[in-house]
């Protein structure tokens, strides 16, 4: 008899971020959404007409977007600024930078579809820099949700964080993998498997696929170890010590630049504290054109290429 296996729900983290920050809306009349021109494709519909007054939509201008909100921050309000994260990242760093960062301005910069979602509109339209850009700017913190529930959890924070923040909304449905007893908690890596052979540290959307990857290890009685992290800014060093001292190789997971982001940032804490072989996966060059479960094929960020450079740290 043969058994079919249970495909399971998948979820654009988008619709979980509108709900939360819809809710926070409801109770804090400080809230307000800035937009440039992306009411539809951040998902800000329903939030418009809830809320028509705390709704700013600037057109396509993102540097005054994000002088805007500055200004709206200094002003008292809660600014969630939403906009494709490669427009919102790559036109406006500046004014991220100077404006928000150095003044250490309560603004939520919510880079909306990041990675490779926009895959059939091209390099212009992939957000595969933007964790190296952000990553450059001092004192912004970076968090990557990997599933609804911690996008709710993580909006909720932002909102209550005090600090300026760039938070990256999946648009590539995903698979709910976070347990239901784990809160979000700033720089803390979320360990959802254990293992004692290898390690894989993924971020946003790779969480899912480090699990199945997970999964066609341990059928070759290879047994890993799963971290998602979260925090991009700042990191759990902690665990990633942890991680090289028990497991002794690490494989990094991001949609996005191998060269600046997540497997930079491990990468720096592993060779100063405890050197192990290592493979950073992500996106090589600009990535071309075509649907998004294409690209992750292409660049091999999928269960099977996580799997595979993952047996090459046992060569």
């Amino acid at each position: 008899m043969s058994s079919t296996s249970v495909v399971p729900e998948t979820f654009d983290c988008r619709q979980a971020f509108v709900a939360e920050l819809s809710a926070l809306a409801r109770e804090d009349p400080r809230i307000v959404a800035v937009c440039n021109d992306s009411v539809g494709s951040s998902n800000l519909v329903g939030f418009a007409a809830e809320f028509p007054d705390r709704m700013v939509n600037v057109g396509i201008a993102e540097q005054n977007m994000v002088g805007v909100a500055a200004g709206l921050a200094n002003g008292g309000y809660i600014p969630f600024v939403c906009a494709a994260a490669p427009f919102l990242t790559g036109r406006a760093t500046e004014q991220i930078k100077s404006d928000i960062a150095y003044n250490g301005y309560h603004v939520v910069l919510c880079g909306m579809s990041p990675g490779v979602a926009y895959g059939e509109l091209g390099p212009t339209h992939h957000s595969i820099e933007d964790l190296s850009w952000m990553r450059a700017i001092s004192d912004l913190l970076i968090v990557v949700p990997a599933d609804p529930q911690q996008t709710r959890d993580v909006v909720r924070w932002a909102a209550q964080s005090d600090k300026p923040s760039y938070l990256r909304i999946g648009r590539v449905k995903v698979p709910a993998v976070t347990p239901v007893d784990a809160p979000f908690e700033l720089g803390k890596a979320l360990q959802l498997r254990d293992g004692g052979d290898v390690t894989l540290v993924a971020t946003g959307v790779m969480v899912s696929r480090a699990l199945e990857a997970a999964d066609v290890l341990a059928a070759g009685g290879i047994s890993a170890r799963v971290l998602n992290m979260t925090t991009i800014v700042p990191l759990d060093e902690a665990a990633i010590v942890r991680a090289a001292v028990e497991t002794k190789r690490i494989v990094t997971i991001e949609e996005a630049r191998t060269t600046g982001g997540l497997g930079a940032a491990v990468a720096a804490v592993v060779v100063q504290a405890q050197p192990v072989p290592m493979r950073i996966l992500g996106v090589a060059g600009f990535a071309p054109t075509g649907k998004a479960e294409f690209l992750y094929e292409y660049f091999g960020l999928t269960a099977d290429g996580i799997a595979g450079a993952a047996r090459e740290l046992f060569a």
